[in-house]
This record gives structure tokens, C-alpha cells and sequence, in this order.
């Protein structure tokens, strides 16, 4: 059985006010929780990306993970329509789910799967503990909460009877059950999760964000220090930026060594070793390589192992060159590389006063400190059965 998994996150957050689904949440997008929950599940074998217009071309390549990155409709019916089109031959089963519902769990997706097997399709289901009036623009009409549900996502269904549904559909059906059921037949309603619930309104979010904490906090200290070169051809590379005009630093690789120091900060707080046991200056590869890869490669790493860097503060000392008129710009690429937000980068610089080997501008020393964390949902990772 072929099972593919769909995150649906085009939508505008009219409601909202902004781009909801990409706003941090315990370190990374909110579409990234319920992305990241399906991908882990072990009975899913791959799980696709609709997104905005505008999102395509950086989720293609910040998302290398991703069975597909398809541009949404204006509706929640064509956003579906194009994540079926994007589907394999192979897919036999798919699960779609709201990207603004971020805490999904093992637990539930089990459930629907299960359900699904049985019945062709399945949703999560919620009982209704509020009584719902109904009114119709004069009177109010109390209904019996006791045949009402809330419905959730992710829904399931066999990807050739939910696109005939969807070829039939008319334009108000914008749930997947509902297709479904206009063309006979009877989705099975399992057990929902009240964690997983749609961020709707900034209040929902902020529900969100009180639902998280730090299940572990690390800091990690990166130091570097390399000569400047003997060769005036050499080109001077900190922070991922080419600095013309001063000579470069001596090294196996660009020798950025601002970069070198923040990865080490990095593999230090995360305990996954060093630059120089991960990147050595003894293997060809990384012969007059860009510090850039070694830091995408590092995000990758923690990334794998569930830390997201909370805080990142870099400190130069050199003679040469001025740092601090390029302090934003260099914020920004190594926020960029770590795909942070640059609010949680920082850099500071300062010359030797003139004392020993950097007061003499021999060279330059590079220091780096880093915060990373591992954030759960109410106790639990939300990739986990609770």
C-alpha cells in the first residue's frame, strides 16, 4: 500500500490578519509541525507541499525533503485538485491535511489510516460540547449537540475515488469527506484530537505558542583563528561575504573564519562533533570550498536530530577589516544559511588594542556562541503518540 501525505498551505489568513502558516512557532514555521509529524510516521512514504505562488521556487529548495511543492488554488477544492495532479502512479492512498493545524499526532494518523482500510476514508472527529444555535437572520434555532461533530483533518481516502469526487464536486464542497460522501460513499469518523486544532484567530496562535516548552536547552562555544595569506590573490571571505580589497585568510577551504566558528558553536551544543572531524583539511572535497556548505550542512545535521537554534551571537577580533559597517549584511546571510529569523543573530567586533598576533594584524579570531532547542507539545514531541 502506496501512502502519501499532503500538507495543504496556500491559504491567504484572511481571518488571521497575516501569513499564519509561516510564522515561528517554537523554532521553525507553523506548517513545518504537521510536515515534519507526517514525513516521521513510518506508515507514510512520502508527503508533498502545496503552497502560495509566491512560496514555490524557496520551498523547492528549503525543502528538499518533499515528495512534491505544487502551487495552490484559490480555493481549498483547486489547492486539493493540484496535490492530486502532483501525486505518483504509485500512490494508492493520501491523507490531506491543514497546514494551520501544526499539532498532529502519531496517534491520531494511526487511527485514520486504520479506519481508512476499513471503510475507504476516514476523519477525525470531535463531540460537540458547546450548545449551537442555528439562526437565520431572525430567529435562533437550538440544535441537538448530541448528532454534531467538529471535523478535523488529516482526512484519507483512495486517491482514484477522491479524484472522481473531486471531477463531480460542485464549488461549495470544500471538504474532502463531503466529495465523497455526494458520491456515495460512507467515510468512517474515528476519535479527534483536541490538540489538534486550527490556528484560526492570533488568539489561537498564542494558545499555540503557551502549548509548547523547551524539553531541552544547550549552548555550544565555537573559537577559530586563521593567518592572513602571503598570496594577494587571495579573496577574503566572513560570514559568507566576499570583503574586496583585503587579502584573504589562509586555509584548506575559503577560510571564512567566522563561519568556521559558528558551525563548531553549533556541533558542539548538539554534540555531533567538530569542523574539523566532520569537514577535515585533508580531504579533497572541501578544497577551496565555500564555509557556506559547511553551515547548511551543520543546519542539516541538527535539523535531523530535532534542535532549532533559538540564538546565535558572533564576536570578531581583528585590525582588519572594518566588520561592524557590514554588521547587517552579514546578519542576514548567516541568518539566511541557518534559515532563522535575523532577529536571532547578533555580531560584535573589536580590535587587539595592538597586543600579540591579532594586534598586529596577523589574522583573525572568530568566536561564536550558540542556543539550541528541542521543543515538545504538552509533554510529548508532536511527532509521538501522546
Amino acid at each position: 500500500m502506496k501512502v502519501l501525505a499532503v500538507v495543504l498551505a496556500a491559504g491567504r489568513s484572511e481571518r488571521f490578519g497575516q501569513d499564519k502558516l509561516r510564522l515561528d512557532l517554537g523554532g521553525k514555521p507553523v506548517w513545518r509541525w504537521s510536515f515534519d509529524a507526517l514525513l516521521q510516521h513510518p506508515r507514510i512514504d512520502g508527503v508533498g507541499l502545496v503552497v502560495a505562488t509566491d512560496h514555490v521556487q524557496a520551498t523547492l529548495s528549503g525543502v528538499p525533503e518533499a515528495a512534491f511543492v505544487v502551487e495552490g488554488g484559490a480555493t481549498r477544492q483547486a489547492s486539493t485538485a493540484a496535490a492530486l495532479a502532483a501525486l505518483p502512479e504509485t500512490a494508492e492512498w493520501v491523507l490531506i491535511h491543514d497546514g494551520a493545524r501544526p499539532f498532529l499526532s502519531a496517534a491520531l494518523i494511526e487511527r485514520l489510516l486504520d479506519a481508512a482500510q476499513e471503510s475507504g476514508a476516514s476523519f477525525p472527529a470531535l463531540a460537540v460540547s458547546d450548545t449551537i444555535k442555528q439562526h437565520n437572520g431572525v430567529h435562533f434555532r437550538t440544535l441537538d449537540r448530541a448528532e454534531l461533530v467538529a471535523v478535523q483533518t488529516p482526512q484519507v481516502a483512495r486517491v482514484w475515488d477522491l479524484r472522481q469526487a473531486l471531477a463531480s464536486a460542485s464549488p461549495e464542497m470544500t471538504d474532502d469527506m463531503v466529495m465523497l460522501e455526494a458520491m456515495g460513499r460512507t467515510p468512517q469518523a474515528v476519535p479527534g484530537d483536541p490538540q489538534n486544532f486550527k490556528l484560526t484567530t492570533p488568539e489561537d496562535f498564542q494558545r499555540a505558542q503557551a502549548m509548547l516548552r523547551p524539553v531541552e536547552t544547550r549552548t555550544g562555544f565555537g573559537y577559530d583563528i586563521h593567518r592572513f595569506s602571503t598570496d594577494p590573490a587571495r579573496s577574503l571571505w566572513l560570514g559568507g561575504l566576499l570583503f574586496p580589497g583585503v587579502i584573504g585568510l589562509e586555509g584548506h577551504s575559503d577560510a571564512d573564519v567566522l563561519l568556521h566558528a559558528v558551525v563548531d558553536a553549533l556541533l558542539g551544543a548538539a554534540n555531533l562533533g567538530d569542523i574539523g572531524l566532520l569537514y577535515p583539511n585533508t580531504d579533497p572535497r572541501w578544497k577551496n570550498q565555500s564555509s557556506s556548505l559547511f553551515v547548511q550542512e551543520t543546519r542539516e545535521l541538527l535539523k535531523g536530530e530535532n534542535w532549532v537554534v533559538s540564538n546565535l551571537d558572533m564576536t570578531v577580533l581583528a585590525e582588519r577589516p572594518k566588520i561592524m559597517v557590514r554588521r547587517n549584511e552579514i546578519i542576514e546571510r548567516v541568518a539566511d544559511l541557518m534559515q532563522i529569523e535575523p532577529q536571532r543573530v547578533s555580531i560584535k567586533a573589536t580590535t587587539h588594542e595592538g597586543l600579540g598576533a591579532i594586534g598586529r594584524g596577523e589574522g583573525i579570531v572568530a568566536q561564536a556562541v550558540a542556543t539550541i532547542q528541542k521543543f515538545v507539545l504538552g509533554g510529548y514531541d508532536g511527532s509521538l503518540s501522546p
